[in-house]
């Protein structure tokens, strides 16, 4: 059980965390995670902190701060932050990249003694898929992943967890994909590296599909989807534009589709849980209620299904989560 210092929501007066990245202006982070702060009467300011690469060591240093509960990290801070806090959860170790940093202890006054890097994005991708119903059919039809970077690392996780062997990776260079070639590894899942403009006229053939390009990265190609989608279960990890082109034309051609921001809401919850000191393998007090709150904040309809817990590979070639929770 992955348990932060603190037993409770009471933190204590300035407690704060804080979204890094580069860009954070769009983040829906501070949305989410203050609507769900005020729903368990926890009173943490949440930030935006511009954060290019270079500045990712003095932001860490800032976590000597009292107050400090936690950070979640955003592009492109996912690898850096992995090699720059003091320890890694296993799961964060076995994906490779890390979207949250958590005290990884607490000495006198409350201050953090050591960081702890952890991957909160698999439970995202597993739970946003989820709410999507089940694969047709699950998981014997094909899985892909579009784009080779730190998300799609995640994205290959969850797709092992949920009990894949073999996943598509599309990518416009696949010599540049070595994390994401040695996270697959770490996790047993093959990969079959596929180039990125054949993607449009195989996603016909998959069943379940993670889009983690940027925002309009996958345009060009998304205008060139053809075939029938009505078997295919995507998500696409960008949220502004939306619909993307790639939503708009999949949910065309009959694809289920569910956004970045559906990600988001699902791995914010472990965040949540890791910044107030509270264990990983249990929801948060009145979890579909606050998960309900989360999401009227970003605007989306509370979630009907409830969340799985993702934060362990324990049984993961055994017992991987099942589409039935």
């Amino acid at each position: 059980m992955l348990v932060s210092p603190v037993s409770s929501p009471d933190v204590g007066q300035g407690a704060w965390a804080a979204v890094l990245g580069s860009p954070v202006g769009h983040s829906l982070s501070p949305a989410l995670h203050e609507a769900a702060y005020r729903e368990l009467g926890a009173t943490v300011r949440y930030r935006r902190l511009e954060t290019p690469r270079s500045e990712l060591g003095a932001r860490l240093a800032a976590a000597a701060e009292p107050g400090w509960r936690g950070y979640s990290v955003t592009m492109p801070l996912k690898a850096d932050a992995a090699r720059e806090v003091s320890a890694l959860t296993p799961f964060a170790q076995a994906v490779g990249v890390v979207n949250t940093v958590a005290a990884a202890s607490r000495g006198a006054g409350g201050a953090a003694q050591g960081l702890l890097g952890h991957n909160t994005d698999v439970a995202g991708i597993v739970n946003a898929l989820r709410d999507l119903g089940p694969a047709d059919p699950e998981p014997a039809a094909p899985a892909a992943v579009i784009g080779g970077g730190g998300t799609a690392t995640a994205a290959a996780a969850a797709l092992r967890l949920m009990g894949w062997e073999e996943t598509f990776v599309y990518v416009r260079d696949a010599s540049r994909t070595r994390e994401l070639r040695a996270a697959a590894e770490r996790l047993g899942l093959r990969l079959r590296m596929r180039p990125l403009e054949d993607c449009p006229a195989e996603l016909d053939g998959i069943g379940t599909a993670v889009c983690t390009l940027p925002a309009r990265a996958f345009d060009p190609h998304a205008r060139r989807l053809s075939g029938d989608l009505s078997g295919l279960r995507l998500l696409d990890v960008s949220y502004d534009p939306w619909p993307s082109v790639l939503a708009e034309r999949a949910q065309q051609r009959g694809a289920r589709v569910a956004s970045g921001a559906h990600m988001l809401l699902h791995q914010a919850v472990d965040q949540v849980k890791l910044f107030l000191g509270l264990p990983l393998d249990r929801p948060l007090p009145r979890q579909q209620t606050v998960l309900a709150a989360m999401a009227a904040a970003i605007g989306l309809p509370a979630p009907v299904r409830e969340p799985v817990p993702v934060h362990t590979l324990d049984g993961l070639t055994e017992t991987a989560p099942s589409e039935d929770g």
